[in-house]
Parts: structure tokens; sequence; C-alpha cells
């Protein structure tokens, strides 16, 4: 993406995020690979619902910070996600509240944390490894995801939340929303007896759209 265009999509979509109660405060953050290299990054202690554009963290292809504020603490994070898939356009990693909670729960599937609720949360998901527990800004998190980032595109965090890599921004968003929704819907089922996609389903809806 373009830097001026990148500048004022990460801007409209923080503030979409937060007016929609996914992100708090100045947690989560938001970066998009550039066309001329390096990336945008939303800065360290930023709303990501009062972001200014012309302040966002611009970093060389070194992570080097070439202008605008100092960037998120968990750059490093969105580094390696970039670094292990060479189609990630744009980085989103929130705080939301439901993913969250799913990733405090003792019980989960470490290699696949929420079950095949809907198609949507396959096709825009897939499978959801949960990364053990760092401290935020913590540099160890960035080695505990590097081995899953070629497999997968989405990651949780353990106590932490979600960290999702998209070809584009829009992708990006779309699929850490879904993956939101359905931690939502998780939540309100468990204790339910529930009707999962059946495995058959699962893998169709991986064959037709990878």
């Amino acid at each position: 993406m373009k830097e001026s265009a990148a500048r004022e999509a990460i801007c409209r979509l923080g503030a979409s995020i937060f007016a929609r109660g996914l992100t708090f405060g100045s947690s989560g953050n938001i970066s998009v690979r550039l066309d001329e290299g390096g990336w945008l990054m939303t800065p360290t202690n930023a709303s990501l619902g009062e972001l200014d554009p012309a302040r966002l963290s611009r970093l060389d292809v070194d992570g080097r910070l070439l202008s605008g504020d100092a960037p998120t603490k968990e750059s490093f994070l969105h580094r390696v996600m970039y670094e292990g898939r060479s189609d990630a356009g744009a980085v989103v990693h929130l705080h939301s509240t439901h993913s969250v909670a799913v990733s405090c729960l003792a019980d989960v599937d470490p290699q696949d944390v929420l079950p095949p609720i809907t198609a949507y949360y396959i096709m825009r998901v897939g499978r959801l490894p949960l990364v053990p527990y760092f401290p935020p800004g913590d540099t160890r998190l960035a080695e505990a995801v590097r081995p899953l980032v070629g497999r997968h595109h989405a990651v949780l965090l353990a106590n932490h939340g979600p960290v999702v890599a998209g070809t584009a921004l829009s992708a990006a968003a779309g699929a850490i929303e879904e993956l939101e929704e359905t931690a939502r819907l998780f939540l309100l089922l468990l204790g339910h007896r529930t009707r999962y996609l059946t495995a058959e389903q699962v893998a169709e809806l991986r064959t037709r759209f990878g």
C-alpha cells in the first residue's frame, strides 16, 4: 500500500475499532507493509480512537524508526508476522474482550483454540493456536510466535489477545473481527449442547476457500 493511503486507512480502522468497543484505552496496534519498503505502525501508548496520520511510526526494512512517534512496544511481534508470511500486507493486534476471555480459559486446545462454530470462521481464520504467556513487550513472545506463522495467519496470545495478519488491511481487520465474534459465540455456548461443523464440512470449506 502507498504510504499516504496507508496512513489514512490505519486511522479510519483504528477509529472504527475503538468506536465499536473492540479495543480500549491505548491497547491494540495496527501495521501496514508499504510498497516503498518498511512499515507504518501505530505509536506506543496511542489510543486507536485518536490516531493522527502524521504521527504514525514509519519504520524501515530493518525496523528502525524513520519518522513519527515511537512505535508500539510490540513492533517486534508485527515484524515476525511479516517475516514469516511473505503475503502479509497488514497486521492487527487487539485486546478484544471475548478473545482475551477465551485466551484465559484453562481447558482449550492449544493447537486450535476455537471449535468450528461457523463457516465464516473457518474461511477467515482457520486454525487458531495458543501462544504461551509472556509479559507485553517481552521479545520472547516473538520467538514463541515465529514457528507458527508459516502455517497460521492468526494466533491467540495467552492472557493477552489475538494477532492476525492479512493480505491487506481490510483482510486482517475482517479476520480479527470474525475471530472476536466466534469467541463471543463460544462463550455464549459454553455449558450447552452444541452442534459444531463436522470434520467433513470443515474439510470441504478448506478445499473450496483455502
